[in-house]
């Protein structure tokens, strides 16, 4: 099939086309999903609206509450983002096992959530980190939380003309660290058969002050298991409370069996990856405080 691309010199620009084109368009940046989808025609668009020359959509830049992350950025920007190194290691766990190092050099992180599938590996450490999405499009700019975002295997909240501009995460208090972990059916390259990220707050008597965890390919999109991380409040991360975590995370999943893996062996993986990346964030906070 053949395409027109348009090269927009502003996101103002950029609107307007995809106004123009309507359901014939499509924004491109990394394109590593979209030109996969367009050769297997499963995607037909006349035209392509390429972001990548839209500077104001890309980079990772500090804000009074946190850190703005461009749609542009590309996931080895943020796996080699020196703020990302510490307490949010979980997200550059994350995006080092997206693909291999040419799929990291071009893929966007707007890109990944736009695509959303519930196996996307960046968007379970960004929803550990209640992230919110910024949106502009023809009625204006608004945010939403990635949560409210999701909505679907490759179903989101994004209207007609909107592109994703930013991903906000809030810096994280004293005494808190982040861990992801993924499983698949080989080390590298591969769609995760389930993904974990735990993001975990410990008191100055190493009680649980608060906790989050996100789980990857165990519904129609990343989860968070809100049963569990209650479960973690107030109580010491020890063995009997990692266990009542991962039991609560795996009544939170609804997974399916595919030719990947069983819905009993994604509840079995859930069941011993909760445990690992909670206590990796358990082990860095200590780390760091010695």
């Amino acid at each position: 099939m053949s395409f027109q691309v348009h090269h927009p010199h502003s996101v103002a620009d950029a609107i307007a086309l995809s106004q123009q084109f309507g359901d014939a368009g499509r924004f491109i940046a990394g394109g590593t999903d979209l030109v996969i989808q367009i050769n297997r025609r499963r995607q037909t668009p006349a035209h392509l609206i390429d972001l990548n020359r839209l500077d104001e959509l890309a980079g990772i830049a500090q804000t009074p509450d946190g850190f703005a992350i461009g749609a542009l950025a590309t996931h080895k920007a943020i796996e080699r983002h020196p703020p990302f190194q510490d307490a949010l290691r979980g997200l550059v766990e994350a995006a080092r096992v997206v693909g291999g190092h040419q799929v990291r050099n071009i893929a966007t992180v707007g890109g990944n959530i736009a695509n959303a599938s519930p196996a996307a590996d960046v968007v379970v450490p960004l929803l550990a980190l209640d992230a919110r999405v910024s949106l502009v499009g023809p009625r204006g700019a608004r945010t939403l939380a990635l949560g409210d975002f999701l909505l679907g295997p490759g179903r989101t909240a994004r209207e007609a003309g909107e592109l994703i501009d930013r991903i906000h995460v809030a810096r994280l208090p004293q005494r808190s660290a982040t861990a992801f972990l993924k499983a698949g059916r080989r080390k590298a390259m591969e769609i995760s058969v389930v993904c974990v990220a735990a993001r975990l707050t410990l008191d100055a008597e190493g009680r649980c002050a608060a906790a989050s965890l996100a789980l990857g390919a165990v519904g129609a999109t990343a989860i968070r298991a809100r049963e569990a991380e209650k479960a973690l409040v107030g109580r010491v991360p020890d063995a009997t409370a990692l266990r009542d975590a991962a039991q609560a995370a795996v009544a939170a999943c609804n997974p399916i069996s595919d030719v990947r893996a069983s819905a009993r062996y994604r509840r079995l993986l859930v069941e011993a990856l909760v445990p690992r990346a909670l206590r990796s964030c358990a082990t860095r906070i200590q780390e760091r405080q010695t």
